[in-house]
């Protein structure tokens, strides 16, 4: 792999420094069933919890469920914002989101490696019934922040 520029190194140093333990984010979004379709399309997850009315009605959750990938993908709002590069995830899927549902979504830095310049943050994911419907933690690389504060 070639070298990065020394002008790019001094960028992930930089957004590295801008981030502290404690440090918080957030980000709030409604599904819709074209969600759904469209990540159910790119991903090719027909799974018919999320696809077969007639399945998910007769499942323990009555109706279809939106998967579980695209909830966590909230993530990816967020960490495109910070520049991050994720070198690992973890998911822990607490309760069913549905269409309809507004899911908030707050990221928070849980370490900070400064040998490695890595970074740890958990996530948590609450309904807007404030019940927690997901769990995460995830590393990686912070490179170029654009969040305002």
């Amino acid at each position: 792999m070639p070298e990065a520029t020394p002008e790019f190194k001094q960028r992930l140093r930089e957004a590295f420094e801008e981030m502290h333990v404690g440090q918080a984010f957030f980000f709030r979004r409604t599904f819709t069933e074209g969600d759904v379709a469209m990540f159910c399309g790119v991903t090719g997850d027909y799974n018919p919890y999320h696809q077969d009315e007639e399945f998910a009605r007769e499942s323990w959750y009555g109706r279809l469920t939106i998967p579980g990938l695209l909830t966590g993908s909230m993530l990816t709002h967020i960490g495109g914002l910070l520049g991050f590069l994720a070198t690992e995830m973890s998911f822990e899927y607490l309760a069913p989101v549905f269409a309809g549902e507004t899911i908030s979504c707050t990221v928070t830095v849980a370490e900070k490696d400064e040998e490695r310049r890595r970074v740890k943050a958990t996530a948590g994911f609450v309904n807007q019934d404030g019940v927690e419907v997901l769990r995460a933690t995830f590393a990686g690389f912070p490179g170029h922040i654009r969040l305002t504060r």
